[in-house]
């Protein structure tokens, strides 16, 4: 959810950058293919295609005719090299429906694309639609023989991108395959110190009774919308993806080109994976890279708003504004008002609700984590300021003091001090609990995920980060979400909330440092 709220994935914009794999020659009369089919991927070269990373050797039928043939992909010192095809017949297809699944942060296992009838020999390539996602980030086909690689997943959640196949007469086909990818964010649980808001319960503190608090009450009946998940976003995958990279990671060039800009390189890889993935355009597209740690450097936090890769490590990444913590073993807030990426000036990444933190020592089925900070949410409009540890806003309405006089817009309220009287409310930053009053949903006692993210939701609440659709729930995409288990959680509505003082925490406003 942008700043200006935008609608959760409408509108999507074309890939900014189709990434292409050295050619290969044709085969068996096709000659060599266009170079408009061939890579599209968030890789700038291809992967080499070593003897065992492909160990498929698909049958390639004739359509479901009498006739078959058979497609033996090849490999050659990194070269994309053609199979070579049997007799075919009937009309061409794609026999592909699932590739299998992967995890991120760890290398592919491989998938070939089975083409057959028509005229071989077949020409691959991904759709470049706004109606599709791309490959799984990391991932490149090579377009002579449909083999997908990566040395490196980047993204997490459910694809399910649009491949097309042209053979040799110039005939096409079209058919979506999907990729399961498992996240692997528990790295997040540990950015920020133990003792920061952002880890610290609030279950026992006191009702924020100022006018500015209180949940607008147009918004009350709103029910908690999930915004992340497995399927639930197909064909794209659904949430906010995150990725951890070593210390030694190469930084690139970013550039930025509306808002604020906290830095101007940074260690974003070409397989980092992007909200919505890069065909989104009316989404955010946050790109949130976590750095490792070293003897040299603490671990630090990048977040950009709209980002897109160029397609070369040497021009890098732009995005419209983009946030630094560049020690997340400080306390260290952002300036100010000086915003970050996304309204309310606070992380993005380490108030995700994640499968990692949820499903613990367990399994997906049988979960036994433990959730210890509060989940980012959204509204349509939040008010005009914001409140400790939210360090900016971008909202409507204003409050007045004792005196009558209106508060500036645009600053921070104090919860020990408040205002007088509010045209709105909501600020950027409120924490808000669920009541102890309100019982779980029936639901949560066959539903162990959710009954999990309901524990939390009472013990470290929910933060209002953005402009969105109201009752916006945000976490990372992951193929170990149950999508019918966390749809409990819609059982909840925003009345069901109370908001929280946190002013007897706050050391400094400049700080996430508690007391």
């Amino acid at each position: 959810m942008n700043r200006l709220q935008n609608v959760f994935r409408t509108g999507l914009l074309p890939v900014i950058a189709a990434l292409s794999l050295a050619g290969c020659g044709g085969g068996g009369g096709g000659g060599t293919p266009s170079t408009s089919n061939q890579l599209v991927s968030q890789s700038t070269t291809s992967p080499a295609l070593s003897g065992g990373s492909v160990s498929t050797s698909p049958t390639v039928s004739s359509g479901g005719a009498t006739g078959s043939g058979s497609a033996v992909p090849a490999s050659s010192g990194g070269a994309c090299v053609p199979p070579t095809y049997g007799p075919t017949s009937g009309s061409l297809a794609i026999a592909t429906k699932t590739c299998p699944a992967g995890t991120q942060g760890q290398a592919y296992a491989g998938c070939t694309v089975v083409a057959q009838g028509g005229v071989p020999p077949y020409t691959f390539s991904v759709v470049n639609s706004s109606s599709y996602p791309t490959l799984p980030e990391g991932m490149s086909m090579a377009s002579c023989n449909g083999q997908i690689t990566a040395p490196i997943i980047g993204g997490q959640g459910y694809y399910e991108p649009m491949i097309q196949v042209t053979d040799a007469a110039g005939n096409t086909v079209s058919s979506q395959i999907s990729f399961s990818i498992a996240g692997n964010n528990a790295f997040l649980e540990t950015v920020f110190p133990s003792n920061s808001i952002f880890h610290h319960r609030v279950d026992a503190l006191p009702v924020d009774t100022s006018p500015a608090a209180p949940i607008p009450s147009a918004y009350a009946s709103a029910h908690i919308r999930v915004f992340f998940g497995d399927t639930s976003g197909a064909p794209f995958p659904n949430g906010i993806p995150v990725i951890s990279v070593p210390a030694s990671q190469a930084d690139v060039p970013v550039s930025t080109t509306l808002y604020q800009s906290y830095f101007t390189s940074g260690p974003i890889p070409d397989y980092a994976p992007i909200e919505g993935t890069a065909t989104s355009a009316g989404g955010d597209r946050h790109v949130v890279v976590y750095r490792q740690g070293s003897t040299s450097q603490p671990p630090s936090l990048y977040e950009m708003w709209q980002g897109a890769f160029s397609g070369s490590s040497s021009t890098g990444w732009t995005d419209s504004s983009n946030a630094l913590w560049s020690d997340t073993t400080s306390n260290a807030l952002t300036p100010q008002g000086n915003g970050t990426a996304d309204a309310a000036g606070l992380p993005v990444g380490p108030l995700l609700v994640t499968a990692d933190e949820v499903i613990g020592n367990g399994t997906p089925s049988d979960p036994t984590g433990v959730i210890r900070h509060p989940i980012r949410f959204t509204l349509n409009h939040m008010l005009n300021y914001w409140v400790w540890p939210a360090t900016q806003t971008a909202g409507v309405g204003s409050c007045t003091n004792s005196s009558g006089q209106v508060i500036s817009i645009g600053q921070e309220l104090s919860q020990s001090s408040p205002p007088a009287t509010c045209s709105t409310s909501a600020p950027a930053g409120e924490i808000y609990r669920l009541k102890s009053s309100v019982p779980n949903p029936s639901c949560a006692a066959t539903s162990p995920q959710a009954a999990i993210i309901l524990t939390a939701m009472r013990d470290y609440g929910i933060i209002l980060a953005d402009n969105g659709i109201t009752g916006g729930l945000i976490g990372t995409p992951d193929s170990r979400w149950n999508d019918a288990d966390l749809a409990c959680l819609s059982q909840l509505v925003l009345a069901d909330f109370q908001p929280v003082n946190v002013s007897s925490l706050m050391v400094s406003p400049d700080s996430g440092l508690t007391q």
